[in-house]
């Protein structure tokens, strides 16, 4: 005979913070659909490559699709070294599609200059922040699309787990 453990394994920082979260969506009736759609706008809302503004974003995203706005804002801060990493990848798409010359920057660089005068950075990086932003646009309908078609069937998964538990039988 095993004795139960008492003390069972504290769950890990992405199954509290994430999977119960989504979890308690989902037996709130939210359906897989609408958490689906809020985790990819979330994921690309995230990654808008202008520094501050992904919050804006996101707020805008829940409030015109009606979305869960904790769900999405966790999502959009769980993307932020995501973010950081796909800033250069946009410019780059939209330096392209406007055939301009690439800019030489880093993201160090960028935080440096701004620190050190706002307006003179905006001056020197003001096109720079349009074309990521062309590049975002460009790709931020695909990658929602696709994110949202990922997300579904396991979501539905969990929802069909979530919603079809056997209830314990206590004598």
């Amino acid at each position: 005979m095993t004795i139960p453990n008492a003390n069972p394994p504290a769950k890990s920082f992405w199954r509290r913070r994430v999977v119960d979260v989504i979890v308690a969506q989902i037996k709130q009736g939210i359906t897989p659909q609408k958490i689906a759609l809020t985790l990819a706008l979330g994921i690309t809302g995230g990654i808008f490559p202008i520094l501050g503004a992904t919050t804006l974003i996101c707020l805008i995203f829940g409030i015109c699709f009606k979305l869960n706005q904790p769900i999405i804002q966790m999502v959009n801060y769980l993307v932020s070294a995501l973010q950081l990493a796909m800033i250069l990848v946009f410019v780059r798409i939209g330096e392209f599609v406007v055939r301009a010359t690439p800019v030489s920057f880093s993201i160090p660089e960028l935080f440096r200059k701004f620190h050190e005068s706002p307006m003179e950075f905006l001056r020197e990086f003001g096109m720079t922040g349009v074309h990521g932003i062309i590049g975002w646009l460009l790709i931020a309908p695909e990658l929602t699309l696709l994110l949202y078609l990922i997300f579904l069937p396991l979501l539905k998964k969990l929802a069909r787990k979530t919603t079809d538990k056997p209830k314990s039988f206590v004598p």
